[in-house]
Protein backbone atom coordinates (compact mmCIF):
# COMPACT_ATOMS: atom_id res chain seq x y z
CA UNK A 1 0.00 0.00 0.00
CA UNK A 2 0.96 3.38 -0.70
CA UNK A 3 1.64 6.32 2.33
CA UNK A 4 -0.06 8.76 -0.64
CA UNK A 5 -3.29 10.29 0.89
CA UNK A 6 -6.53 11.23 -1.32
CA UNK A 7 -7.31 14.76 -2.39
CA UNK A 8 -6.46 17.23 0.42
CA UNK A 9 -9.07 17.62 2.96
CA UNK A 10 -9.89 19.23 6.52
CA UNK A 11 -10.22 16.32 8.38
CA UNK A 12 -7.35 13.88 6.03
CA UNK A 13 -4.11 13.82 8.50
CA UNK A 14 -0.73 13.17 7.49
CA UNK A 15 -0.73 8.97 7.44
CA UNK A 16 0.90 7.10 10.03
CA UNK A 17 0.98 3.91 9.06
CA UNK A 18 2.49 1.26 11.88
CA UNK A 19 6.13 0.73 10.27
CA UNK A 20 6.04 -3.06 11.69
CA UNK A 21 3.03 -4.06 13.13
CA UNK A 22 3.63 -7.06 15.70
CA UNK A 23 -0.21 -8.45 14.69
CA UNK A 24 -2.27 -8.28 12.23
CA UNK A 25 -5.52 -9.30 10.33
CA UNK A 26 -7.52 -9.06 6.90
CA UNK A 27 -10.55 -10.50 5.25
CA UNK A 28 -12.94 -9.01 2.44
CA UNK A 29 -16.74 -8.83 3.88
CA UNK A 30 -19.51 -8.10 2.02
CA UNK A 31 -21.23 -5.01 1.37
CA UNK A 32 -23.69 -5.48 3.45
CA UNK A 33 -25.27 -4.80 7.12
CA UNK A 34 -24.17 -8.66 8.49
CA UNK A 35 -20.78 -7.88 6.48
CA UNK A 36 -20.53 -5.05 8.71
CA UNK A 37 -21.63 -7.07 11.87
CA UNK A 38 -19.38 -10.01 10.90
CA UNK A 39 -15.91 -7.88 10.87
CA UNK A 40 -17.04 -6.15 14.16
CA UNK A 41 -17.35 -9.58 15.64
CA UNK A 42 -14.08 -11.26 13.89
CA UNK A 43 -12.17 -7.78 15.37
CA UNK A 44 -13.30 -8.39 18.54
CA UNK A 45 -12.19 -11.52 18.69
CA UNK A 46 -8.74 -10.46 17.30
CA UNK A 47 -8.05 -7.92 19.42
CA UNK A 48 -9.11 -10.45 22.76
CA UNK A 49 -6.45 -12.82 21.28
CA UNK A 50 -3.85 -9.98 21.42
CA UNK A 51 -4.53 -8.86 24.60
CA UNK A 52 -7.52 -6.41 24.53
CA UNK A 53 -10.06 -8.15 26.78
CA UNK A 54 -13.42 -8.09 25.85
CA UNK A 55 -15.39 -5.34 28.27
CA UNK A 56 -12.19 -2.88 28.47
CA UNK A 57 -12.62 0.52 27.04
CA UNK A 58 -9.96 -0.04 24.36
CA UNK A 59 -11.86 -3.25 23.38
CA UNK A 60 -15.28 -1.34 23.38
CA UNK A 61 -13.70 1.92 21.38
CA UNK A 62 -11.93 -0.17 19.04
CA UNK A 63 -14.59 -2.20 17.79
CA UNK A 64 -16.83 0.52 17.87
CA UNK A 65 -14.32 2.16 15.30
CA UNK A 66 -14.50 -0.70 13.19
CA UNK A 67 -17.73 -0.86 13.16
CA UNK A 68 -18.58 2.81 12.53
CA UNK A 69 -15.69 2.65 9.33
CA UNK A 70 -17.15 -0.46 8.05
CA UNK A 71 -20.79 0.97 8.06
CA UNK A 72 -19.56 3.94 6.20
CA UNK A 73 -18.06 1.54 3.77
CA UNK A 74 -21.21 -0.32 3.05
CA UNK A 75 -23.64 3.08 3.01
CA UNK A 76 -21.46 5.61 1.11
CA UNK A 77 -18.74 2.93 -0.90
CA UNK A 78 -20.88 -0.07 -1.89
CA UNK A 79 -20.85 -1.15 -5.07
CA UNK A 80 -22.68 -4.27 -5.89
CA UNK A 81 -21.37 -7.38 -6.00
CA UNK A 82 -17.82 -6.03 -4.42
CA UNK A 83 -16.79 -6.52 -1.03
CA UNK A 84 -15.20 -4.02 1.44
CA UNK A 85 -11.72 -5.37 3.52
CA UNK A 86 -10.75 -4.77 6.98
CA UNK A 87 -6.92 -4.73 8.27
CA UNK A 88 -5.88 -4.36 11.80
CA UNK A 89 -2.14 -4.13 12.61
CA UNK A 90 -1.22 -3.19 15.82
CA UNK A 91 2.22 -3.33 18.15
CA UNK A 92 2.62 -2.68 21.70
CA UNK A 93 1.21 0.55 21.86
CA UNK A 94 -0.98 1.27 18.75
CA UNK A 95 -3.83 -0.39 16.86
CA UNK A 96 -4.67 0.71 13.37
CA UNK A 97 -7.88 0.00 11.22
CA UNK A 98 -8.06 0.11 7.69
CA UNK A 99 -11.33 -0.30 5.62
CA UNK A 100 -11.46 -0.10 2.17
CA UNK A 101 -14.10 -0.13 -0.47
CA UNK A 102 -14.69 0.40 -3.80
CA UNK A 103 -17.08 3.05 -4.07
CA UNK A 104 -16.41 6.24 -6.14
CA UNK A 105 -17.85 8.67 -4.22
CA UNK A 106 -16.37 11.84 -2.76
CA UNK A 107 -13.85 12.42 0.24
CA UNK A 108 -14.95 11.08 3.65
CA UNK A 109 -15.73 14.13 5.99
CA UNK A 110 -17.83 14.17 9.49
CA UNK A 111 -21.10 15.68 10.00
CA UNK A 112 -21.34 19.38 11.06
CA UNK A 113 -22.00 19.46 15.10
CA UNK A 114 -25.24 21.46 14.06
CA UNK A 115 -26.62 18.86 11.84
CA UNK A 116 -29.49 17.43 12.34
CA UNK A 117 -29.62 14.58 10.18
CA UNK A 118 -29.94 11.34 11.04
CA UNK A 119 -26.69 10.03 10.16
CA UNK A 120 -23.32 11.96 9.50
CA UNK A 121 -21.66 11.10 12.97
CA UNK A 122 -19.64 8.14 12.37
CA UNK A 123 -16.51 10.20 11.63
CA UNK A 124 -16.70 12.53 14.73
CA UNK A 125 -17.10 9.19 16.92
CA UNK A 126 -14.07 7.77 15.38
CA UNK A 127 -12.17 11.23 15.16
CA UNK A 128 -13.04 11.78 18.77
CA UNK A 129 -12.48 7.96 19.87
CA UNK A 130 -8.76 7.88 17.20
CA UNK A 131 -5.57 9.28 18.28
CA UNK A 132 -5.78 9.85 14.42
CA UNK A 133 -7.54 8.74 11.19
CA UNK A 134 -7.58 10.37 7.75
CA UNK A 135 -8.00 8.49 4.02
CA UNK A 136 -6.39 7.71 0.80
CA UNK A 137 -7.50 6.72 -2.60
CA UNK A 138 -7.49 3.29 -3.79
CA UNK A 139 -4.15 2.29 -5.06
CA UNK A 140 -4.57 -1.33 -5.97
CA UNK A 141 -6.55 -0.81 -9.08
CA UNK A 142 -10.68 -0.33 -9.07
CA UNK A 143 -11.76 3.33 -7.66
CA UNK A 144 -11.90 3.25 -3.99
CA UNK A 145 -10.63 4.10 -0.61
CA UNK A 146 -9.09 3.47 2.10
CA UNK A 147 -10.23 5.29 5.73
CA UNK A 148 -8.09 4.52 8.54
CA UNK A 149 -8.00 5.18 11.94
CA UNK A 150 -5.24 4.86 14.61
CA UNK A 151 -6.10 4.15 18.08
CA UNK A 152 -3.05 4.25 21.10
CA UNK A 153 -3.15 2.26 23.83
CA UNK A 154 -1.09 4.70 25.98
CA UNK A 155 -2.44 6.21 29.10
CA UNK A 156 -0.53 9.01 28.06
CA UNK A 157 -2.13 9.43 24.26
CA UNK A 158 -5.83 9.05 25.80
CA UNK A 159 -8.48 10.90 23.70
CA UNK A 160 -11.25 12.81 25.34
CA UNK A 161 -13.58 9.77 25.95
CA UNK A 162 -11.94 8.12 28.81
CA UNK A 163 -11.04 4.87 30.10
CA UNK A 164 -7.64 3.45 30.80
CA UNK A 165 -6.12 2.06 27.58
CA UNK A 166 -4.71 -1.69 27.46
CA UNK A 167 -1.14 -2.70 26.19
CA UNK A 168 -1.09 -5.12 23.62
CA UNK A 169 0.76 -9.23 24.43
CA UNK A 170 4.04 -9.00 23.41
Amino acid sequence: MTNDIGAPSAHAVPHTELTSPTRHFTMRFSSTPRGVRLARRLAGQRLDAWGVPYGSPAFDEVTLVVAELCANAVRHGRVPGRDFRLWLGADAVTVRVEVTDTGAEGTPEPASPGDDGEGGRGLLIVAGLAATWGWRERSDGPPGKTVWAEYSLRAGDRSASGGDRMRLNP
